[in-house]
């Protein structure tokens, strides 16, 4: 799309290595182009991070805004494939100050180690909770609610819950 809202190319390209051959391919008889991608955090961050490896221009569209457009130019809010993307090019065409997306790496790392951070929480917080069901099981009364490993340690059983209850008679032969 132009800077004056004409339309000057479309196409359907395929998402897979072929497709994006033929849509870099497609759009390079235009030599000064920057790329509208809606959600660029989020169902648009493989294309856009495909367009940045190749030094391509990339801007963030947000969905509530190519959403509003395509009710706007179509006068209803129906999805299709055709109106979204028009949607998101109007957007790209009109609105100043969208996010350009950059290719940082550092922002890429970090973004794996809290992520990784949260999935390690996520999971402490789950063992803790499956060893305060197994202590509510095996101990009267249960254990207190903020358990620490060390807590949970002193407050496990000092026998086995099997012997406790059922202890062999004196003369039953030991393995």
């Amino acid at each position: 799309m132009a800077g004056d809202e004409t339309v000057v190319g479309a196409g359907r390209f395929d998402t897979g290595r072929d497709g994006y051959a033929a849509m870099r391919k497609y759009a390079r008889q235009w030599p000064h182009r920057v790329w509208a991608i809606e959600g660029c955090q989020d169902i648009g961050r493989h294309i856009a991070n495909r367009l940045l490896a190749d030094g391509e221009q990339v801007v963030d569209v947000p969905p509530k805004l190519s959403a509003r457009a395509r009710v706007f130019a179509t006068g209803q809010g129906r999805k299709t494939d055709a109106t979204d993307a028009h949607s998101v090019a109007l957007v790209g065409t009109r609105m100043a100050g969208l996010r350009p997306v950059v290719n940082d790496e550092q922002l890429a790392l970090l973004r794996i180690l809290v992520d990784r951070r949260r999935s390690l929480g996520e999971d402490h917080t789950r063992m803790v909770s499956q060893l305060h069901q197994l202590l509510l099981e095996l101990i009267p009364g249960g254990a207190t609610k903020s358990l620490s490993a060390a807590q949970a340690k002193h407050c496990w059983p000092q026998s086995d819950p099997v012997t406790r209850s059922a202890k062999p008679d004196a003369g039953w032969p030991r393995s």
